[in-house]
């Protein structure tokens, strides 16, 4: 099996636990009954924005869901029996380092929810510790070749937070990384990754401020026969004016097929239903209405490619 997928992905992911948890619930784990239960019915505010926006003409093949199992089980198995694209997360939340949620067991949490993606969050800095680096290498290509071998697609969310020397390099000054630093090591931690035997077929990256980024980045994910993975752009929490400069710039270049923008869609409108002070239908028709504007700049930038 050949890696890849190259159809429009417009993901609306709320698998956020730990910082979910702490920012919007100012609650740490364990969670009483009660506690789990509130959760739970947040994330359904934001599955139900979710289908207000197809409801509204978003296309439903290109639309998808990213949730964790814990809180998100019934939107999972709601989603695929409504043949939603769906993406469960693998990686624990909350550590610096990839580690499986449930550990070895990770196959049969999958396998249990049968998601068109795997998904693994992972903190790399090919700069960084090597050892680090090694281990959680490791553990990617296990699921790498987990899923190769069961035809099942795999999404690799890639950041790169700075090193303290690169902090040092630029000053602590996070704009300076982003546009001078950042791009080169993004490139270099797919290199090595993808020479390590990962293989996703879908790289959810940060955003880039320059389209020549975005062409080494689709260049460099598609290297050596791997002509159909395709790239789709995370919000990292920014306001919406940074994700709309973002998506626009990435929907100009052939192979970023879409986007995965969650904090930014939905963390207002819930913030202000968890607090009463918005409805339940409001908050979902907000997230609704910021899900359907970023899937609208890629419907009308993205370039047509001749066949």
């Amino acid at each position: 099996m050949h890696p890849g997928y190259n159809r429009p992905l417009y993901l609306l992911p709320f698998d956020h636990r730990h910082s979910y948890l702490t920012g919007m619930f100012h609650v740490t784990p364990p969670l009483t009954a009660d506690q789990h239960d509130a959760v739970t019915d947040s994330k359904q505010v934001i599955y139900e924005g979710f289908r207000k926006a197809l409801a509204r003409g978003l296309p439903a093949a290109s639309a998808g869901i990213l949730v964790d199992e814990e809180f998100g089980a019934g939107i999972l198995r709601d989603a695929a029996r409504n043949g939603y694209v769906t993406a469960l997360s693998t990686e624990k939340s909350g550590s610096a380092e990839f580690e499986f949620e449930y550990g070895a067991a990770f196959v049969d949490h999958i396998e249990a929810f049968g998601p068109t993606f795997a998904k693994a969050l992972v903190r790399y800095n090919p700069e960084g510790d090597p050892a680090l680096n090694q281990r959680q290498t490791t553990r990617l290509k296990r699921l790498s070749d987990y899923c190769r071998g069961a035809d099942q697609l795999f999404m690799f969310e890639l950041l790169v937070p700075a090193t303290e020397a690169q902090k040092d390099r630029v000053q602590e000054d996070e704009t300076t990384y982003d546009l001078a630093v950042r791009p080169a090591l993004m490139l270099q931690a797919i290199r090595t990754l993808q020479d390590a035997g990962v293989e996703p077929d879908v790289w959810k990256i940060e955003g880039l401020d320059a389209r020549d980024d975005c062409e080494r980045v689709v260049a460099t994910a598609r290297r050596e026969g791997r002509h159909e993975v395709g790239c789709i752009v995370l919000g990292r929490g920014v306001d919406e004016k940074k994700v709309t400069g973002w998506l626009e710039t990435a929907a100009s270049v052939p192979g970023f097929i879409g986007f995965a923008v969650g904090r930014t869609t939905f963390w207002e409108p819930v913030a202000d239903y968890v607090a009463q002070r918005t409805t339940r239908e409001d908050a979902a028709f907000r997230i609704a209405q910021r899900y359907g504007r970023w899937a609208a700049i890629f419907e009308r930038r993205a370039p047509v490619i001749p066949l």
